[in-house]
């Protein structure tokens, strides 16, 4: 078995992103999302979400893919309409949360909201063109001694140490 670090850096304001990952492995976890308008929807992803085009086999699928194990495979839908209630999430870091609503706004206005989770991250909702409901989530530090703190050992959490 093959040891891997995850690729998510620990809760902090400067908290650096890690590269795109274009490594190819087996991925332990992935979305298939259809797609109608599967151009908007590849675009909307790669310049809004900040994935890249890994791969594209032409009128079948495009693999995206942002941090290592964050893999979308976007599929040509078939037109039938779908809820809202699909949801995927992703880690990000603090400082790419102003960056992810200006461009996602630009694509598409109204398409996010912000909020504050009990579990001291900061989570940014996302209607992406196929209607899918993206969550990128960035930790938040954990000051000891803080309210944050204590209501994470409330719920039976330890401090996070660096």
């Amino acid at each position: 078995m093959n040891e891997f670090i995850s690729p998510v850096p620990m809760p902090a304001l400067d908290a650096t992103a890690p590269e795109v990952c274009r490594q190819i492995y087996g991925m332990p976890m992935f979305t298939k999302i259809p797609a109608d308008d599967f151009e908007a929807s590849k675009r909307f992803w790669i310049e809004a979400l900040g994935f890249i085009d890994l791969f594209t086999i032409p009128g079948q699928l495009t693999h995206l893919r942002r941090w290592a194990f964050q893999d979308v495979l976007l599929v040509p839908g078939d037109g039938a309409p779908r809820a809202t209630g699909t949801e995927v999430s992703f880690t990000c870091v603090l400082s790419q949360i102003d960056e992810l609503v200006d461009r996602c706004e630009d694509l598409v206005p109204g398409c996010t909201s912000r909020s504050e989770t009990p579990w001291n991250s900061t989570d940014l909702t996302i209607i992406t063109p196929e209607n899918t409901r993206v969550v990128m989530t960035a930790a938040r530090p954990i000051v000891p001694g803080s309210v944050e703190e204590q209501n994470l050992r409330d719920i039976g959490w330890g401090t996070l140490e660096s």
